[in-house]
């Protein structure tokens, strides 16, 4: 595998935008780095990539027992924490971070459990800096998501986060509303975490047809949705309103489904 002017050739996998797939992908690259060294092997995402040279690419295809033996194997030999901040990074919307956790991973693998105060290492901090994005914008989301009860009594909410965050929120509401059935939907994403009361959330990607139906029931008008705007242009004071510290505690790319600002 070498060019024509005998230097080694890169080899790239390209993964599916998915935990299972990253996690597939890191599995096959880290079996061929073994081989031609890691520092030859990258990780890109299928649709989040532009051909290199000196890159022979391989197509990578999810798989459930590999991404599981990879998961394993970060909480055995790094850390559980280490194992949460790279399913974070994971999740986040940055073109790079696939690679960013397959050079994280040389590292842990290296380092085991001192990885991650070893932030002057750039793959650390990469990783670092992607998980923290995630997780600040899980956070916000908890409080800044709007339910509406249809009329058949389910709870919906609709949102458009930069990052996969599902995951992350819907274990909250879980535990807050475990006696009702709600759905958040991931517009960006067509993904839903569905919940039937008292049951466990699951994840679901809905369909246009499917979508559009929760969609069109959340138009409907309720007296609570104008309720709640009364309140909140009530309860705020005129002379102390302050516009830009509005923006800096609830930035303008949240409201776009908040009730307040509809």
């Amino acid at each position: 595998m070498e060019n024509r002017k005998g230097a080694m050739n890169m080899k790239g996998y390209l993964c599916e935008d998915t935990v299972e797939g990253i996690f597939t992908g890191v599995y096959d690259a880290w079996v061929s780095g073994m081989e031609i060294g890691h520092e030859n092997v990258r990780l890109f995402l299928k649709r989040q990539y532009e051909p290199e040279l000196f890159f022979e690419y391989e197509e990578v295809f999810s798989d459930a027992d590999k991404a599981e033996k990879v998961a394993r194997t970060i909480r055995k030999k790094i850390s559980g924490e280490a194992f949460r901040r790279v399913y974070r990074t994971a999740m986040s919307s940055q073109p790079d971070r696939a690679d960013a956790i397959y050079r994280f991973l040389m590292e842990g693998f290296r380092y085991k459990e001192d990885t991650l105060r070893m932030l002057q290492l750039p793959a650390v901090g990469r990783v670092f800096e992607l998980a923290r994005k995630v997780a600040n914008e899980a956070h916000l989301f908890l409080e800044f998501i709007r339910f509406k009860q249809l009329k058949n009594g389910v709870l919906f909410a609709v949102i458009a986060p930069k990052s996969n965050v599902l995951t992350l929120v819907a274990p909250h509401f879980e535990d807050r509303f475990s006696g009702e059935n709600w759905i958040i939907y991931d517009e960006t994403r067509a993904l839903a975490a569905v919940h039937e009361a008292l049951k466990p959330y699951a994840i679901a990607r809905l369909t246009e047809e499917q979508a559009g139906v929760f969609l069109d029931k959340n138009k409907e008008k309720d007296g609570y949705t104008d309720l709640w705007k009364v309140f909140f242009n009530t309860i705020g004071i005129e002379d102390r309103k302050n516009y830009r510290c509005q923006r800096t505690m609830m930035p303008l790319w949240y409201r776009k489904h908040m009730t307040e600002f509809l």
